[in-house]
């Protein structure tokens, strides 16, 4: 039997104020508190060159949300009621989330029944004291006192980065009552074709008697007599078989049972739970239900931006968990929190896989100080036990990007070992990405997942732009074979990759429509009006465009590397959502809203494509060819769905009126849980008779993917008779101009000859300037496709793999805004016009400036057949351009 204590409390935050608030809800919620001034940051840890923020009274935070009300302290919570105890019963008090909690009853304070934490509800048994008209206090501490203040408010727990250091009580507050002798909790493991049933009875007195259990998945029920003393004792059924037809909890599909557990005299307690084995096979493969799998995780940071906290109802993480879904996540990784019941509750409707953390953000000590210890250790327990009925809960790490000494990662093993000791049936590890990689793979950890190997890449981007994706001219062949090697010498466990992608995307102003609730979005307020100071509004919506379909290029490369590599076991995602904060990580196809955004690259079924448990995948060692050369890739299938592919490999290459199809000779099988050689494709181009941008579309059976490839005829290279072709705006140059003769300016790409520039890079930035100032802003090309210039040069508005050796070249800062052929978008913390190609009328003449050196470029056939395309337009009668440029401004931009 349940009571609610829903309704309206007296809050008292000590300032001499009472407030009405309502519960279940949060301070902000009921608009109790201060100003947020951003004291609250998050961890400042200098190896990772965050950007400090100094704030005047008035002055807007810029790096994350502001929280239109905050408060860290106690809260007392009062509320008067009456109640009528049914006599003989037990009664207890029961919070399902809140940060420090205590009961105090008429004044007297009530003892926790269980030790609580912020990840697990707590618990007060207040038998005796409720009957009649009390005044029931709630004290509420969202500092944390006796905790590990810091570890905590790193984490996504209670960060206001994301999910706000929030106070109050979430989810259900309610009496619970409860017979003398109860059923405490049922806990339901299975594994292989057997079940193991603990039962924790809660008794007020000696008692025995007979527990049974019984459930549809079950060849027969089971029974056992049982004698408990006062207090809680755990019995234990094992090897209960189950039916020959019971069908497996999986990917996708969401198969639940129920079981009944009974004490002799009618105390009954149902569950719900799924039958799954979740591990890893002889070759270091992780496994579910004995089938290889491939992890398509996501990050979950904890952005409610309308809230401030988690939502908290199975129905809304059905809606969450499901637009993951729809993007092609098989897996929920909570960064550093983890999440309540009821999403765990919702993933075992989904068949989503899901991987919570402990709330320990700890980049320096982690685990070494006794408060730590001990609070983590509560912590690790309470949600283990919580969650041991989902079948969804797979793995477990003790938190994010943890450093310690020796102390400490002798602490960890034995939180480990504590978490295999409660339950055996998930696997776990002692942090995501510890150390950064740099110390490599942790032996009593069952999995390993990090964005390194003690050095060794796994994954193609980091930060301040490392990585092979903006280091190595582009192909689809790159994957983490070589370091996969190393790491097997010593460690043979389940391994996937760590927050990989985290390429930005300008921000999208329509969300800012969708703010209702407790957080304001002033930096983005602040990007919007800086945006209108530098003229920038008309064309921000095609700059957002241009910038998301660039970040999911790279994301799509992300991916497929990770599947071209053999004994990974799959990659987890850094983000398919908005981070509102560490200086404005807009990374995401989603906003915080968890919105898609409302642009072509965001559309879900554009994203899963690529991230799919079946995939081709064409290993082609470059995008672009000249059509005397022969297209020769090796074909694999990357197959870790349900059953095997097979069937003839198929193939197209079209585009622009052009089309080659063409299959194999002999059926190919690709067996489930491996990646396949499929066959090799031979593809002469020599018929290409003028620049093409085609599709390449590969495809068994119902799975394809399909990959852009450009083709160029021999390009012209010489330049027009009728041009002036110059490395350095000198005399020669002027006196051209001052001729009304056509220039062509093409210094060399650095930054000797271009003073006033950026180094350029393929990726847009990486996560944020305001976290890694050592970028430089670069967002990628916003290419004028219209202009008769790329005549001869097919391109689409925005970067792709063609223009990588441009790209990677110096952009020119402007003087002000002009109109420009191939911008550079910048950064929303600089908005700086800058431009890789620009025309005017200078002096007299004609000018035509190129900041991409592409003289020093012509071993790339594209950098060949983009020069071919601006000699043809400078000697063309398309070139007169509108706008002039002073001698003056371009003597600035040139050495």
């Amino acid at each position: 039997m349940l009571y609610t204590l829903d309704g309206f409390w007296q809050a008292d935050i000590g300032d001499g104020n009472s407030y009405s608030m309502y519960l279940p809800g949060t301070l902000d919620e009921s608009q109790i508190g201060h100003r947020d001034c951003g004291s609250s940051k998050w961890h400042p840890d200098v190896d990772m060159g965050n950007m400090q923020e100094d704030f005047a009274p008035d002055t807007p935070i810029t790096t994350r949300f502001t929280r239109k009300y905050t408060y860290e302290g106690a809260v007392r919570l009062t509320r008067s009621f009456t109640f009528a105890e049914p006599s003989g019963k037990r009664v207890f008090l029961e919070a399902e989330r809140a940060r420090c909690l205590a009961l105090l009853v008429d004044g007297k304070e009530v003892p926790c029944f269980r030790e609580a934490t912020i990840s697990t509800p707590y618990v007060f048994e207040v038998t005796g004291l409720l009957n009649g008209t009390h005044e029931i206090t709630l004290v509420s501490d969202n500092s944390y006192p006796g905790l590990p203040h810091d570890e905590i408010c790193y984490s996504s727990a209670a960060t206001d980065e994301t999910q706000t250091n929030w106070n109050g009580i979430l989810g259900y507050l309610r009496l619970r009552i409860e017979d003398p002798i109860f059923l405490e909790s049922v806990r339901v493991y299975p594994r292989g074709n057997v079940l193991t049933v603990k039962a924790g009875i809660c008794a007020a007195m000696p008692w025995s008697g007979t527990l049974s259990v019984d459930s549809e998945a079950l060849e027969a029920s089971a029974s056992v007599s049982v004698s408990v003393e006062e207090g809680t004792a755990e019995i234990v059924l094992e090897k209960l078989a189950f039916n020959e037809d019971v069908k497996h909890w999986d990917e996708y599909e969401g198969n639940l049972y129920h079981l009944t557990a009974s004490l002799s005299g009618g105390m009954k307690k149902t569950v719900s739970f799924g039958v799954r084995d979740f591990g890893a096979d002889v070759d270091g493969r992780l496994t579910l239900n004995g089938r290889v799998i491939f992890l398509r995780s996501e990050a979950n940071c904890a952005v409610f931006p309308e809230t401030g906290h988690a939502s908290m109802s199975a129905e809304e993480w059905m809606e969450i968990l499901q637009i993951y879904q729809s993007y092609g996540v098989n897996c929920m990784r909570f960064h550093s929190h983890c999440p309540p019941e009821a999403a765990f509750t919702a993933a075992d409707r989904l068949g989503m896989m899901m991987q919570p953390e402990l709330s320990c953000w700890n980049p320096k000590d982690a685990f070494e100080s006794e408060d730590s210890f001990s609070y983590y250790q509560a912590e690790l327990t309470g949600i283990i036990r919580m969650l041991a009925n989902h079948p969804s809960f797979v793995m477990l790490t003790l938190g994010n990007e943890l450093h310690g000494s020796e102390k400490g990662h002798e602490r960890m093993g034995k939180l480990l070992a504590m978490a295999r000791g409660l339950d055996s049936t998930r696997l776990y590890a002692n942090g995501s990405n510890v150390h950064y990689g740099a110390i490599g793979c942790d032996r009593g950890s069952d999995f390993y997942t990090s964005q390194k190997f003690c050095g060794e890449d796994l994954r193609g981007t980091h930060a301040n732009m490392q990585g092979y994706i903006n280091r190595c001219y582009p192909n689809a062949m790159n994957n983490y074979d070589e370091t996969m090697t190393h790491l097997r010498k010593t460690y043979a466990k389940p391994v996937f990759s760590f927050e990989v992608g985290q390429f930005e995307i300008l921000p999208d102003f329509r969300e800012l429509a969708d703010f209702h609730g407790v957080s304001y979005p002033a930096n983005l307020k602040a990007v919007q009006e800086r945006v209108r100071e530098r003229g920038l509004a008309e064309v921000w919506e095609r700059y957002v465009e241009a910038t998301g379909m660039l970040a999911r290029i790279g994301y799509r490369e992300e991916i497929e590397a990770a599947m071209r590599t053999e004994q990974l076991s799959g990659i987890s995602l850094l983000g398919l959502q908005d981070f509102p904060g560490q200086g404005t990580a807009l990374v995401g196809m989603l906003n915080s809203h968890l919105k898609p955004k409302p642009y072509g690259f965001a559309k879900p079924e554009a994203f899963k494509a690529f991230f799919a448990d079946q995939l081709p995948l064409v290993l082609l060692p470059k995008y672009t060819y000249e059509s005397t050369e022969v297209l020769k890739a090796d074909v694999k299938v990357a197959n870790y769905g349900k059953r095997e592919l097979a069937g003839f490999l198929r193939y197209e290459l079209c585009g622009q009126g052009f089309c080659m199809e063409m299959h194999s000779e002999t059926r190919k099988i690709c067996p489930a849980g491996k990646l396949t050689k499929a066959g090799t494709l031979e593809i002469p181009l020599e018929a290409v008779d003028r620049p093409m941008r085609l599709n390449l579309t590969v495809s068994i059976e119902t799975v394809s993917n399909c990959y852009p490839i450009w083709v160029y005829p021999l390009a012209r290279l010489d330049c027009p008779d009728t041009v002036f072709e110059t490395e350095h705006f000198n005399e020669q140059a002027k006196t051209a101009l001052e001729a009304g003769k056509t220039v062509y300016l093409t210094p060399p790409s650095t930054k000797e000859a271009l003073p006033c520039s950026i180094q350029g890079q393929f990726t847009t930035d990486f996560w944020s300037v305001g976290t890694f100032a050592g970028q430089e802003g670069g967002m990628g090309l916003l290419i004028d496709t219209g202009h008769p210039i790329f005549q001869d040069f097919p391109t689409e508005f925005h970067t792709n793999w063609q223009w990588w050796p441009m790209a990677t070249q110096r952009a020119v800062i402007l003087p002000e805004k002009f109109d420009v052929i191939i911008t550079e978008m910048d950064s929303y913390a600089f908005l700086r016009p800058m431009a890789l190609l620009l025309e005017c009328r200078c002096g007299k003449g004609k000018l035509l400036f190129s900041s991409m050196g592409l003289q020093n470029l012509q071993q790339y056939p594209e950098a060949r057949a983009l020069l071919s395309s601006i000699y043809r337009y400078l000697e063309s009668k398309d070139f007169m351009p509108l706008q002039e440029i002073a001698p003056e401004v371009i003597e600035t931009l040139v050495w």
